[in-house]
């Protein structure tokens, strides 16, 4: 197979249980969801589709990598592809950022299920499966919708609840987030982008710079 690379870029991990470790994101290109939301856009939006997409073998997607120790491959939807292969490629520790729509790898990785309750909920064996979840919140119905695709879900993994982040001074969103966390308790937990207050992803000279909005639509940028 051959993988189409939307940005590759040594940063830390921003989000969830890993945040703060050193990691080397690979953003395939390609994804069959549309949330308008996504921070991603370049990745599947017409208007926002970068001209230079690099594309290569699982080696030399490998290759990309350096020293890394950790890769965390993302999208778009990275479970469009064989990831199997390229997982065995990288022959490091590796996690997988998904929506959980698509089959996940066989092979052992971590995975990080964000539902997506406008569009195509998780597959059940995807739910069970996955180490950890986050949920975009921006009201409390989208709060709910998100509980509702993961209730399959091992009640010991963590739940992140990310506010939406073209609502992330929005003080209901946050008061939200906070109460169900005291509320709920463990697994439950309030997230954050924190490698956005770091521009870290920024600081490496692969990662694209250009500016592109939330959902390819007038926003928020990336």
């Amino acid at each position: 197979m051959i993988y189409t690379v939307n940005e590759h870029f040594y940063t830390f991990q921003g989000e969830g249980d890993h945040m703060g470790r050193a990691s080397y994101f690979i953003r395939l290109q390609g994804c069959d969801q549309a949330c308008v939301w996504c921070d991603a856009a370049s990745t599947w939006h017409k208007d926002w589709k970068p001209s230079n997409l690099w594309k290569g073998t699982a080696e030399e997607v490998a290759d990309l990598v350096g020293d890394a120790g950790r890769v965390v491959i993302t999208g778009g939807e990275p479970c469009l592809y064989d990831l199997d292969t390229l997982i065995g490629a990288l022959k490091r520790e590796v996690a997988v950022e998904t929506a959980g729509h698509k089959p996940l790898p066989v092979v052992d990785c971590w995975i990080t299920l964000s539902p997506k309750p406008d569009g195509i909920h998780p597959l059940t064996e995807s739910v069970m499966r996955a180490d950890e979840f986050k949920i975009i919140v921006s009201d409390a119905d989208t709060l709910q919708r998100g509980l509702d695709c993961i209730e399959a879900r091992d009640p010991n993994s963590s739940v992140w609840l990310h506010p939406e982040w073209s609502k992330r001074d929005d003080a209901s969103v946050i008061r939200l987030i906070v109460d169900t966390v005291k509320e709920m308790g463990d697994p439950f937990r309030a997230g954050w982008q924190v490698h956005k207050n770091y521009m870290a992803d920024l600081m490496d000279k692969n990662s694209r710079k250009e500016y592109v909005p939330l959902g390819g639509t007038d926003g928020d940028p990336y």
